[in-house]
């Protein structure tokens, strides 16, 4: 089952200075629930079942039901009040690499209520200052990379702009499985997770070197690894293909896929929730497009000319 099939079958960051105190109208301790809603922000956007990763915790379901839903685990109220009692972050108490050594304390209080812009313009010059910035921006615009979930159109638009451009088309999913000699479901049932980002970093890696102009269409998942995606976007023009979430579930079923419908009643939520959890990583991308509200010529047309608009092409 690939990265993107996950995706459609299945409180951002946690403020450690909530007070340690129940809530009045159900008795739940906003610390947990904050806990509770960034765990499932988390789940739903790398495309994970609940189910899923229970069993990847080696915990019950019933048990992560809890944390997600802010009644459990109690003992983190513990690790709360020891962190309270120690004047610091719980993070800072529980070792997090940006508490690790005075020089990051010291640019973690640089970075802290900064605006999205100032962040990014933050994260541009610190991967220009140690050579990760992707540096000449021709050709970066070169390599333009298709982000999204499944049934956006990354495809069959990027088939397209590809051969319109004159450039290669390439789907990172196919040079992953190519790469790890097997299919995307096995390397995840046989070697796991980190398995395939390295797989996936691999193959990016090899498509911006080795073609000096291509379209790439990624997988949906790309964004859950930091690493990998910031990669995208150091050295890609990208471009965020958006769907209305019932587009996403009829173009898939449209290439003969019913499973993601068929596997759960509760799909279209999960779709959702996915949607929701990874839309402030797309948005980064240089351009979004709504594949939605158009036919399909009438999408592409209005893609080629705000991509070839945008990297002042004929």
């Amino acid at each position: 089952m690939g990265a993107d099939l996950t995706d459609l079958m299945n409180v951002q960051a946690l403020s450690l200075a909530v007070p340690f105190e129940a809530s009045d109208d159900e008795g739940r301790s906003p610390f947990l629930v904050a806990l509770g809603e960034r765990v499932r922000t988390l789940r739903s956007r790398r495309g994970m079942t609940r189910k899923a990763v229970a069993r990847a915790a080696d915990v019950s379901e019933r048990h992560l039901a809890n944390l997600e839903y802010g009644t459990g685990n109690a003992s983190i109220l513990v690790l709360l009040q020891v962190s309270q009692a120690l004047q610091c972050s719980l993070a800072e108490m529980l070792g997090d690499v940006s508490t690790s050594s005075p020089e990051w304390l010291l640019i973690r209080e640089l970075l802290e209520r900064r605006s999205e812009a100032d962040l990014r313009r933050a994260r541009v010059m610190l991967g220009e200052l140690f050579g990760a910035g992707g540096g000449n921006e021709p050709v970066r615009k070169a390599h333009i990379a298709l982000i999204g979930l499944r049934g956006a159109g990354k495809s069959t638009l990027g088939r397209r702009l590809a051969d319109d451009l004159g450039y290669a088309f390439i789907e990172l999913s196919r040079d992953i499985e190519t790469i790890a000699g097997c299919g995307i479901s096995e390397i995840h049932n046989l070697y796991g997770a980190n398995a395939y980002r390295r797989y996936e970093r691999r193959a990016l890696e090899e498509a911006i070197q080795i073609y000096p102009e291509v379209v790439i269409a990624t997988p949906g998942g790309l964004v859950s690894d930091s690493a990998n995606f910031n990669l995208v976007l150091t050295h890609c023009y990208t471009i965020w293909l958006q769907a209305d979430p019932a587009d996403h579930m009829s173009r898939v079923a449209a290439q003969g896929d019913l499973r993601p419908m068929a596997a759960s009643k509760e799909a279209m939520e999960d779709l959702k929730r996915i949607l929701e959890g990874r839309s402030a990583f797309y948005s980064k991308a240089d351009l979004s497009f709504n594949t939605s509200l158009r036919p399909l010529e009438e999408s592409f047309a209005a893609l080629r000319a705000q991509v070839r608009r945008d990297l002042a092409l004929p």
